[in-house]
């Protein structure tokens, strides 16, 4: 099953999904309806709302609020973005201009806010503790994630594990809250959930770590991002720390130098040190890793369609070229 698959077997549960998210973007301003739908128009894979809708059918739910969770999951992705294009002074996204380039810094803030304010009025409105504690907490931890990230630019020190904890607590854990929303919904047991918990988990940080990939290595007509954007930034993701570790001496002080101050005047030698060291292929052998961790999590609970799709979503997390 490919993930067009994947999406044509849950065509119609998005289609209601998207039928929420533009009736909870109503607003009596119209700068806030303007950015949100420009932001949320502008596609992307849908994986955390496609995630609640396939956890909470694993577990045989099938009532409305599956769709209102699916599209609050995509409203705190969405601030997410906002906000991060403004804290990474990104002007391109997906191919398109940014929302930040187009409206400004302010506006964008301001309507990521409006976004998880809305967020939080819709999970409210589901009426179960588990839930609004799962929201809460997860929108608590990606902020940590960000501050993490934010402090962690430019530092050539930081290790592998560490940057595990940042892209864990800044990506993987929306998966992880999505994965975990459908099982609740579907009153799994308690083991259950935390397996789709640690499925979710898994799933997002091998997402995360192929991102770090096609930085280096995608192309741009199907990534809709220039090569090198993590490096302008001074972001030290895998690859770069791999090849930090085995590359040799002058690889060495080219990419701390590169990490330390930005910049893509070495790229090429930067991509060189990386194929010498197989720091990409390395980086993609994590993420194949952290996949199968997902699928063996997800192991005991009861066979189905929505769990043959969650294992195909794990297999294009970890094997996707865009």
């Amino acid at each position: 099953m490919s993930i067009e698959s994947i999406r044509n077997f849950i065509a119609e549960d998005m289609l209601a999904v998207d039928r929420v998210i533009r009736s909870r973007l109503d607003s009596e301003v119209a700068l806030i309806r303007q950015v949100s739908e420009y932001i949320i128009g502008n596609g992307g894979k849908r994986l955390r709302p496609i995630l609640v809708l396939l956890s909470s059918g694993a577990f045989g739910h099938n009532g409305q609020a599956r769709f209102e969770l699916a599209a609050t999951i995509e409203f705190i992705h969405t601030a997410t973005l906002l906000h991060d294009d403004v804290v990474d002074t990104s002007d391109q996204r997906r191919g398109k201009a940014t929302a930040n380039a187009l409206f400004g810094n302010a506006a964008s803030v301001l309507v990521g806010d409006f976004l998880y304010s809305r967020a939080f009025q819709m999970m409210v409105g589901a009426g179960v503790m588990e839930v609004m504690r799962t929201v809460a907490d997860a929108t608590n931890i990606i902020a940590e994630g960000e501050v993490l990230q934010l402090l962690n630019c430019h530092n050539a020190d930081i290790d592998e594990e560490s940057y595990l904890k940042v892209i864990r607590y800044k990506t993987a854990k929306l998966f992880e809250a999505a994965s975990r929303l459908g099982a609740i919904l579907g009153n799994a047991n308690r083991a259950d959930i935390e397996a789709m918990s640690a499925y979710g988990m898994h799933l997002g940080t091998a997402f995360q770590l192929i991102d770090d990939v096609l930085d280096y290595s995608g192309d741009m007509n199907d990534t809709g991002k220039n090569l090198g954007d993590d490096l302008i930034e001074g972001k030290p993701t895998l690859p770069l720390i791999r090849a930090l570790e085995r590359g040799t001496p002058d690889q060495a002080k080219l990419i701390r130098s590169a990490i330390e101050n930005g910049g893509i005047e070495e790229f090429e030698a930067i991509l060189a040190a990386m194929k010498e060291t197989d720091a990409l292929e390395y980086a993609r052998g994590r993420a194949k890793s952290e996949a199968e961790l997902a699928c063996r999590a997800i192991s005991g609970i009861p066979d189905s369609k929505f769990k043959e799709s969650l294992i195909q979503l794990a297999d294009f997390a970890a094997t996707r070229n865009y």
